[in-house]
């Protein structure tokens, strides 16, 4: 499969440092089944990936498997307590060692059953004296970057990538700023959903409220619009704004809510932090591309106790069978409008401000000049690499 260095190159035409003067991404962007083989390369292979609450970790022993885009990966907490990752294979024919999350005192491939300690280091190997010059310290597994950070585990598949916590800024300290109690919360439910869109629609709606108030009826209801105020930084951004706390909210109960305002940060490429009104809790929204006009989307939600209350599952249910049916059907619409001869230029950012700050798109705008920062490094290296003007698989 391949794809023009060309083609990449002119997907920026259109597009512009101001927000004011820039268009959106061309339609080929979203639709094209090459750009998530250059994705995978460019950003989901050298970006910070959500894993799991550091509460599932917290024991030695303690592990969780997940998929990074096609690559399978192991987080651990080793015997000496230390948090690390590796990719989920055996160095001898390259089975995956484990599956779903458990405890464990060893890695045991369920192939040859080589076995492996919980710092990498391969410890069994059954007739490997049959082997000439074979040496133990050379087949053990792989490792990656791992970093918790907000009491939340995240990888990098780059070995190269600079630290969450560094390449973040003020994030760390804004999220433990809202949401000190983060440490103490604990997994409570989770929502699964499969989108008929390309996943970069689904973070472009994520990252604006200009439709708020023409499709979530109920949710402009719940936050004081005025004074909703979108902000954007080097890697993530952040949709923060006061609970309207009245009588006319239609979305869920909040009485006697201890949090008051509602906290939205996104997190490059594909992670989305919530803190909503209510009792404290915590939300991890994570998009997954599946291929070019299919996503999975996961949100995870940490409650006090590991059983939401009524009036949690109030807001949960809100959240289900309403706030996400309303996105779900713009998202999916505007993935069939990108298919047609009407969209390919791409679009307009509105960029608004006074009361009217919280419907801007310039968040959106953000997130496009970081794909396209990502694509350009991409290029850059493997013109590097190849010397050719085609990028190939």
């Amino acid at each position: 499969m391949t794809i023009s260095v060309c083609e990449l190159q002119t997907i920026t035409e259109h597009f512009n440092s101001d927000p004011k003067c820039s268009y959106s991404l061309p339609a080929r962007a979203y639709i094209k089944p090459d750009f998530l083989d250059i994705e995978r390369e460019a950003i989901f292979y050298n970006s910070w990936q959500y894993v799991c609450h550091v509460e599932r970790l917290r024991h030695s022993g303690d592990y969780i498997a997940i998929d990074i885009q096609g690559r399978p990966i192991v987080a651990v907490r080793d015997q000496a307590g230390v948090l690390r990752a590796f990719y989920n294979v055996c160095r001898h024919r390259g089975h995956e060692l484990v599956k779903d999350q458990g405890n464990i005192k060893i890695f045991v491939c369920p192939y040859h059953a080589w076995g492996y300690n919980l710092d990498g280091t391969l410890c069994s190997a059954r007739h490997s004296k049959t082997m000439e010059d074979f040496n133990f310290d050379d087949f053990g597994m792989v490792s990656v970057q791992i970093e918790e950070f907000c009491n939340m585990v995240f990888v990098n598949l780059n070995p190269e990538a600079t630290p969450l916590a560094i390449q973040s800024g003020e994030l760390a300290r804004e999220i433990l700023e809202y949401a000190p109690d983060l440490g103490t919360l604990t997994h409570s439910y989770r929502l699964t959903y499969h989108l008929k869109a390309n996943w970069k629609i689904a973070v472009d709606n994520f990252l604006e409220c200009y439709h708020c108030q023409v499709a979530h009826k109920d949710l402009v209801t719940l936050l004081d619009m005025r004074n909703y105020q979108v902000t954007t930084y080097d890697i993530y951004s952040s949709q923060i704004a006061p609970a309207s706390m009245t009588s006319s909210n239609s979305a869920y109960n909040v009485e006697g809510a201890s949090v008051q305002d509602h906290f939205l940060w996104w997190l490059w490429p594909n992670t989305g932090l919530l803190r909503y009104p209510g009792d404290p809790n915590w939300m991890v929204w994570h998009f997954i591309p599946v291929d070019a006009e299919t996503t999975i989307e996961t949100f995870d939600f940490f409650f006090q106790e590991s059983t939401p209350t009524a009036q949690q599952m109030e807001a949960i249910e809100y959240i289900d069978k309403v706030l996400q049916k309303e996105d779900i059907d713009i998202i999916e619409s505007v993935q069939r409008g990108m298919k047609t001869p009407a969209y390919e230029k791409g679009g307009r950012f509105v960029v608004c401000s006074g009361d009217d700050k919280g419907e801007t798109e310039h968040g959106v705008h953000h997130f496009h000049s970081l794909y396209f920062k990502a694509i350009d490094q991409y290029l850059q290296a493997r013109s590097l690499d190849q010397g050719v003007d085609q990028v190939s698989f």
